[in-house]
C-alpha cells in the first residue's frame, strides 16, 4: 500500500469530511486509501448545483450526520476524480511570516502581518502556471466561513488546505524592506491566476480547536519532503488572526494598477466562504538573500553610476541568480501537499 495515497479520515463525532467529483457528487467521505475514496453519497440530498457548504447551511451539521450514518448509498472514487470540493470567494484574507522558523530563514524580523490575497482557487489537481519569475509554494491551513462571520464572532467554519503560490520575483520588487510588516507587495506577488490551488476535501470539525491541535502540516516537491510542522507551532492562532484582521479591516494594499482590501462586508463581517489563510512553516525556497547577492547588488548599483536604489540592484542581482541556478519551482515539478484528517492536493508546474 502506497502511503502517500492514503489518509485518515475523523470519525464522524469529531468532523464532516466532505468531497466533490467531477459530477457533481456530494460526496460525505469515510476513507482515503490507495488512492481511492470512499463515502456515503449525499447528492439525493442536496438541490440543484448545491455544495456541501449549502448542504450544511440549509439542512444543519446534525441533520447531514444521520444521513450520514444511515450509510447508503455508498460509493467508491479515485482520489484523482476529485473536483474542487466547495465553492471559494476570491477575496481572502492571509497572514504573512506566522511560523517563527519561517521567519528566520526569511529573515524578517517582528511580528506577523497580514495582507489581501486576490485570486480565484483551483482544484487539487490543477497545474500551476510557471510563469516567468522565482515560482516559490506555501503549505497552509485555511479557515473558511459557511456564513458570514461577524464582527464578534470565534473562529468557526469548515477547514481546507491551500498552497499559497507565489512570485517571489514581484513579491520582492514591491517589497518596503524597511516594513515588511506592511504588507505591500505580498498581494502583488500572491494573486496570479492559478497561484491559490487548493485540497480535494472539506472538513467541518464539531471543536475547531481540539480538530486544529492535531494537525500536521506536510509538503514535498518531486517526493522530497520540504515542509513538516504541527499546525500549532503557529505565533497567531485563529482567534488572534481575525482579531488582528478586523482591526485592519480599513487598511488597503498596493495591488496592480489600484488598491485591495481584506475580505470583508460593510457591516464588519467576513463574507462566507472566504478563505482565512494562517501562514506556512519553514521550509520555503526563499531564505532570504545572501550576502554574495548583497555585495554583487552593490557592485550593480556603483556600476551603473547609482542609479536606481542599491536596494533594487541587489533584488535583480538575487533574481538574476536564481534564474540562472534554477533555484525555484520550474516546469514539471510536482507540488504535494498530504494531511491527515484534512486532505491532499497534488498540482505540476506547467510550462
Amino acid at each position: 500500500m502506497a502511503q502517500s495515497d492514503t489518509l485518515e479520515i475523523a470519525p464522524l463525532g469529531e468532523a464532516l469530511t466532505f468531497a466533490r467529483t467531477g459530477e457533481g457528487q456530494i460526496l460525505a467521505v469515510t476513507a482515503y486509501r490507495e488512492g481511492r475514496v470512499t463515502g456515503v453519497d449525499l447528492s439525493g440530498l442536496a438541490a440543484s448545483g448545491e455544495d456541501p457548504i449549502d448542504l450544511v447551511n440549509r439542512l444543519g451539521l446534525e441533520a447531514v450526520t444521520v444521513a450520514v450514518r444511515a450509510g447508503s448509498p455508498v460509493i467508491e472514487v479515485a482520489a484523482a476524480d476529485l473536483d474542487l470540493p466547495v465553492r471559494l470567494s476570491d477575496q481572502h484574507i492571509a497572514v504573512g511570516t506566522n511560523y517563527r522558523e519561517h521567519a528566520e530563514e526569511s529573515a524578517v524580523t517582528g511580528t506577523p502581518f497580514l495582507f489581501p490575497k486576490c485570486v480565484q482557487p483551483t482544484g487539487p489537481r490543477a497545474g500551476i502556471p510557471a510563469g516567468t519569475g522565482l515560482l516559490d509554494f506555501e503549505v497552509e491551513l485555511c479557515l473558511v466561513p459557511l456564513t458570514p462571520l461577524g464582527a464578534e464572532a470565534p473562529p468557526q467554519g469548515g477547514l481546507i488546505l491551500g498552497n499559497d503560490v507565489t512570485d517571489r520575483a514581484v513579491l520582492m520588487r514591491g517589497v518596503d524592506l524597511k516594513d515588511p510588516q506592511s504588507g505591500r507587495g505580498f498581494t502583488d506577488g500572491k494573486s496570479a491566476p492559478g497561484y491559490l490551488p487548493v485540497g480535494d476535501l472539506f472538513v467541518v470539525p464539531r471543536d475547531l480547536p481540539a480538530f486544529v491541535a492535531r494537525l500536521t502540516l506536510q509538503l514535498s516537491v518531486n517526493g522530497v519532503e520540504r515542509q513538516r510542522a504541527p499546525v500549532t507551532d503557529w505565533i497567531w492562532d485563529l482567534d488572534e488572526i481575525l482579531r488582528r484582521a478586523r482591526d485592519k479591516r480599513e487598511a488597503s494594499w498596493t495591488w496592480r494598477e489600484g488598491t485591495a482590501r481584506l475580505a470583508f462586508t460593510a457591516d464588519g463581517a467576513i463574507p462566507a466562504r472566504t478563505l482565512i489563510m494562517a501562514g506556512t512553516p519553514a521550509g520555503t525556497v526563499f531564505q532570504g538573500v545572501p550576502a554574495g547577492d548583497r555585495r554583487s547588488g552593490v557592485l550593480r548599483w556603483i556600476a551603473s553610476g547609482f542609479r536606481r536604489s542599491v536596494v533594487q540592484h541587489v533584488i535583480a542581482a538575487y533574481v538574476a541568480r536564481c534564474t540562472a541556478e534554477s533555484t525555484y519551482l520550474q516546469p514539471g515539478d510536482v507540488v504535494t501537499i498530504r494531511v491527515d484528517r484534512l486532505g491532499a492536493l497534488t498540482n505540476r508546474v506547467a510550462g
